[in-house]
């Protein structure tokens, strides 16, 4: 029985789905919802847009709140079935990022959407998910 269970979220379905689940399967558990926010996100709107060099600072805070309001609604989502979560987000490689988190934070169980990432960052990182279960120290459960 899993004591902390890491649910990584994004604004996907899947993910919230995800949570839905560890939720559900974890009813005992502290569930924590973590937001990795990938540098490479920051550092590819940083390019020449009509002639002058977008704020990196702007870029940054803009992705901050985003994940703010991403996680806010996870904790919406768990309150609407009873239950209270911890949030956490932090700056990094999504894949790596969340291996490190499990590990570092006691993290017993890990519980990632199947298809979070869409398009030509899917295609070209890899499935995060499959990283995650590849690479975690704790058992993952992929949710489809």
């Amino acid at each position: 029985m899993a004591n902390h269970v890491l649910v990584p979220v994004d604004d996907s379905d899947r993910s919230t789905q995800a949570l839905e689940f560890a939720i559900e399967e974890h009813p005992e558990a502290t569930i924590t919802a973590l937001h990795v926010l990938d540098p490479g996100d920051f550092y590819a709107a940083t390019g020449i847009e009509g002639g002058a060099m977008a704020n990196y600072d702007e870029i940054q805070e803009h992705h901050e709140t985003r994940a703010e309001t991403i996680l806010e609604d996870a904790k919406e989502r768990a309150a609407e079935r009873g239950v209270t979560i911890e949030t956490d987000h932090i700056v990094g490689g999504i894949s790596r990022s969340i291996v490190d988190y499990a590990d570092d934070n006691d993290v017993d169980h890990v519980v990632i959407g199947s298809h979070g990432r869409t398009g030509a960052s899917r295609i070209l990182l890899g499935s995060v998910a499959e990283t995650v279960a590849r690479r975690s120290p704790v058992p993952v459960t992929i949710v489809r």
